[in-house]
């Protein structure tokens, strides 16, 4: 058979078959040899970017992070009673006393955590923590003790700035990093005073970015699964380099205790609120002068807009920068300041990080077109104070025809005084609401003033009509009107086709 083999297949061919087996399994150990190279080096790679340890970084941060201690007088319950006098040694002498001693005024005491950001001084962390307080201490982490003010606080953001006199003590700073750069799943450190134990450190990863979570205009919080308890508020989330990229802040926990879920206010937010408050003592935004909603699907698909995305404008401050510069209710504001606005919420943030009286472009849709407009922004806290701003954004109904549910005339002096509206030519007015109607289930009344047809300004009920029309040819899902309340207040609504 062997005879046969070779007879079949030479020496010369067997040998060749063979060697070019060895080549083939050459080739194979080599290729193994540069794959596991590759995946030596990805591994060593992802090595780098895990700390074997978290030690290094602890040590030359703790001395960075303060302790607070705040004492509040807490006032008696009510006006004092005067209690009856008893022999010494009376068995009602101590039951009385117990009563006596809830009358009087207390002292109640918390905990907090901060940061150094200034060899001078200056310690930052959260309003509540400090807020009511009758005296603040600092604590270093070598337990040396400093009485403390409060040079400014910002209710808005929950940040407040502390000083300390330091009298010759060298201290260490820390300084704020872009949290911007930060991405999901980024090593973070966080040092604090939980539960009154001191200096803790714990580590995580970001869990998420751009929270909100319902604490305040400006939430941009940064999601952690680090530990965080009760004491940690007001102490540093660091990353890698050992820069702060967040506040801690608050906790979502059913029990109290840290289940994994933290959030700290982010450091570009922060630092700018900082620097305000060590120059200025209090904050200065930039205020825009506008009442914005949400884009919805609904209301982007009236609109004919590509994306939803952007803010809606319900009303403008007639007093406000963004009045004199032309910006009008029914646009929608698409990039503030060369920054994109995605959603609603992201706007007074951007707005109020801009310097206050800076000129800046704001781009706007208006009737399907782009037109950017100058802006030179105000000062939110002025505003405030001059009762420009009200402490609630408009609101009302809006208003259709048949298959919409309702009835529209033209506004009659007897109509006006029916509702209790002033008397205005070329306005268009809701008479009369379908019960379980598209107009009726979005909140639509008698008596309520229709200003806008998604973007155009309505004076007759002809126009409103043709604009009702238009977005059906259009094949629109529904049609936004911004509606005036008997009050005076607006907002858009949208109602759909059925």
């Amino acid at each position: 058979m062997l005879n046969h083999l070779n007879h079949i297949a030479p020496d010369g061919m067997l040998t060749f078959r063979v060697n070019h087996q060895i080549s083939r399994v050459k080739y194979m150990m080599a290729g193994s040899l540069v794959i596991f190279a590759i995946l030596f080096s990805f591994g060593q790679a992802q090595a780098a970017d895990r700390p074997d340890s978290f030690a290094d970084l602890a040590e030359a941060l703790t001395p960075s992070v303060v302790n607070i201690s705040t004492t509040t007088m807490i006032e008696s319950r009510g006006k004092s009673t005067p209690f009856p006098q008893f022999p010494e040694g009376s068995p009602f002498e101590d039951f009385f006393r117990d009563f006596e001693e809830q009358e009087r005024p207390r002292q109640g005491q918390s905990l907090g955590s901060g940061f150094i950001v200034d060899k001078r001084g200056y310690v930052v962390t959260n309003n509540h923590v400090i807020e009511n307080a009758d005296k603040i201490t600092i604590y270093l982490s070598d337990d040396d003790s400093f009485s403390a003010e409060i040079v400014g606080r910002d209710e808005k953001t929950d940040i407040a700035l502390l000083k300390f006199d330091p009298a010759g003590k060298e201290l260490k700073a820390v300084t704020f990093g872009d949290s911007d750069t930060l991405r999901v799943g980024d090593w973070v450190m966080a040092i604090g005073n939980p539960f009154g134990l001191g200096g803790t450190v714990t580590a995580g990863i970001v869990s998420a970015r751009g929270r909100d979570i319902g604490s305040g205009p400006y939430d941009d919080f940064i999601q952690t699964d680090a530990s965080i308890n009760r004491g940690n508020s007001g102490g540093p989330l660091f990353n890698l380099d050992g820069e702060v990229i967040g506040i801690n802040t608050a906790i979502f926990s059913q029990s109290g205790g840290s289940v994994g879920i933290g959030f700290a206010i982010s450091a570009n937010l922060a630092e700018q609120v900082v620097t305000q408050l060590r120059d200025y003592g209090r904050t200065r935004r930039g205020w825009l002068g506008v009442f914005i909603q949400e884009v919805t699907e609904d209301i982007a698909d009236s609109l004919g807009l590509e994306e939803v995305s952007g803010a809606l404008v319900a009303s403008v401050s007639e007093e406000g920068p963004a009045a004199k510069a032309g910006i009008e209710a029914g646009d929608v504001i698409t990039a503030f300041n060369n920054r994109k606005v995605e959603r609603s919420r992201d706007l007074p943030r951007i707005v109020a990080e801009t310097p206050v009286d800076k000129t800046v472009p704001v781009m706007v849709v208006r009737n399907g077109d782009e037109k950017l407009f100058n802006v030179t922004l105000g000062e939110l806290e002025v505003a405030e104070n001059d009762g420009l701003i009200s402490n609630s954004p408009p609101s009302g109904a809006s208003r259709s025809f048949e298959d919409l549910g309702f009835d529209a005339s033209p506004l009659s002096d007897e109509l006006a005084q029916k509702y209790g509206l002033e008397s205005e030519q070329d306005v268009v007015v809701i008479t009369s609401v379908q019960d379980n109607s598209p107009a009726s289930r979005k909140g639509l009344a008698e008596g309520q003033i229709i200003r806008r047809l998604n973007q155009t300004a309505i004076t007759s009920v002809d126009q409103l009509a043709d604009g009702i029309s238009a977005a059906r040819e259009a094949e629109r899902k529904g049609i936004l009107m911004l509606v005036e309340d008997t009050d005076g207040q607006r907002r858009f609504v949208q109602v759909s086709f059925e």
